[in-house]
């Protein structure tokens, strides 16, 4: 069993960033995420959002960890649930393999809280616990898999930037659009007064 951590600072407010982690995939920088299926979202009687998705994905192995596995499967599900606590402003996301479970198993879990001194940023703690199972050089393959993990933390980090800096186009994009409508329509009350 190997345990990976790490701990980031956005400098965007915890709102913000929630919103983007809601709308992370797709994404340029994780394209091994190919398919996001909601299985369920509800509200319980907190007002905490509870949504349980499906993620497929496509990893590219490298031939020597096929072979030591037994497999040649590169398609996988994950099954990730997350709780956004609109009032702790706190989410959690928690996810784990389904396919492979015989193999290896990977769980994760993501906090977002906002910054403890500074509420204009976000504070996201991410924890993974890999394990491989029944098959020689396992930790070798539990430390391969935790530089994986490690290296797809960086294009998630880079990917909620990317969501973030789209939705902020899209705002502006839609505040311009108003502006303009407004102008159009004060011209036109204006042509009609005359």
């Amino acid at each position: 069993m190997r345990i990976w951590s790490s701990e980031h600072v956005f400098g965007h407010p915890w709102d913000t960033v929630i919103k983007a982690a809601m709308r992370k995939y797709p994404n340029p920088m994780n394209p091994c995420v190919v398919g996001v299926d909601v299985i369920d979202r509800s509200l319980d009687n907190q007002g905490r959002l509870h949504s349980h998705r499906l993620l497929s994905t496509e990893w590219g192995l490298p031939s020597i960890v096929k072979a030591i596995l037994g497999t040649s499967r590169t398609l996988t599900y994950i099954k990730e649930h997350s709780v956004v606590d609109p009032v702790e402003k706190k989410m959690e996301l928690c996810s784990t393999n389904i396919t492979l479970t015989n193999l290896v198993s990977v769980d994760e879990r993501l906090v977002y809280t906002p910054h403890p001194e500074n509420p204009e940023k976000t504070v996201l703690t991410q924890e993974a616990i890999i394990t491989v199972k029944g098959v020689s050089l396992s930790s070798y393959l539990e430390s391969l898999m935790a530089n994986t993990i490690s290296s797809n933390a960086r294009k998630g980090r880079d990917a909620l930037e990317w969501v973030i800096g789209k939705l902020n186009t899209e705002f502006e994009e839609l505040t311009s659009s108003r502006r303009e409508s407004m102008k159009s329509g004060m011209a036109a009350a204006s042509a009609a007064e005359n």
